[in-house]
């Protein structure tokens, strides 16, 4: 006989008191609940329940065996739980944060590449450049930039964000085009202002001679790339922007890549995720992103 069954037919009988009751909530007899019993007797070699006309009842050996047959049959219904959602159709509602820039300029279109491909997934993106709590914010991923701090969280490193120094041809027929990166000293270098932090009074560039630190200042700033851009567009001044929000205007000549030969500090970036939620939906979103966004990008 099946051992698990036999467990089965033994704790509903204990829960029950009667091999009746057991055997019709198995849909077999009573002689073959009594036999599942027996069995698993045998196999312990010991008596489990005490038989009587009326009811019966677990011996001290059977209430310690019957403690742990219970434990081991919910690990069991747990397992196939597990198997079950592994081979289970994505679906529901994902909640997912992301960095303002990358969110809406790259994970948003993928985002509805995903949703194409998946049609029973909802996807909430929460766009914002704070530091997220997935487990007290209910989220289920999140994408971040820089460097991560120790945690419970598993992370897929992603292709790095990488910066750019660009303006547009208007403001560089004005103003001419800086070659190295000290010659921005005397440019309008527009700031980008991060929460709770100043805008930043210099910028850091590198080549093969090593890391260069320039002194920047300019007349505006905000706290949105798109505002910059806007701006630079408009002959506003030189940007320092990530490499995939103006990635189309330097493709159209709307804007003009300076500094050839210097490159400004990319920034890692990961997808990270609670390990205890990997569901069907957010395993399929993990994969999407890694493939799209994976270190092969950079």
């Amino acid at each position: 006989m099946d051992r698990l069954t036999s467990m089965a037919v033994f704790v509903k009988t204990a829960d029950s008191g009667s091999f009746a009751a057991a055997a019709l909530a198995f849909g077999i007899s009573s002689q073959m609940a009594g036999k599942h019993v027996s069995t698993l007797e045998e196999r312990v070699g010991a008596r489990l329940i005490n038989r009587t006309t009326r009811r019966q009842s677990l011996t001290e050996i059977g209430r310690i065996f019957y403690e742990r047959c219970k434990a081991l049959l919910a690990d069991a219904e747990a397992a196939e739980a597990v198997a079950q959602e592994l081979s289970a159709s994505p679906r529901g509602r994902l909640r997912i944060t992301a960095p303002v820039t990358f969110g809406a300029c790259c994970l948003a279109p993928m985002i509805a590449r995903y949703l194409q491909a998946h049609p029973e997934v909802r996807v909430e993106l929460t766009l914002t450049d704070r530091f997220v709590d997935l487990i007290d914010e209910g989220y289920e991923a999140a994408i971040r930039l820089g460097p991560l701090a120790d945690s419970s969280l598993i992370a897929r490193p992603l292709m790095p964000y990488r910066l750019v120094v660009c303006a547009s041809p208007g403001y560089l027929a004005r103003h001419g085009t800086p070659d190295t990166p000290q010659a921005l000293t005397g440019h309008d270098c527009m700031g980008f202002i991060f929460t709770s932090l100043p805008v930043a009074s210099e910028w850091r560039f590198a080549d093969a001679r090593g890391e260069h630190a320039v002194p920047v200042s300019g007349r505006f700033q905000a706290n949105d790339v798109k505002a910059l851009l806007a701006a630079a567009l408009n002959d506003g001044g030189v940007m320092l922007a990530p490499e995939v929000a103006v990635r189309d205007e330097l493709a159209a000549g709307r804007l003009m890549r300076l500094l050839d030969g210097y490159e400004a500090p990319a920034r890692p970036m990961h997808l990270v995720f609670p390990a205890s939620r990997a569901t069907p939906k957010l395993r399929t979103f993990i994969d999407q992103v890694v493939a799209e966004f994976g270190p092969h990008g950079v």
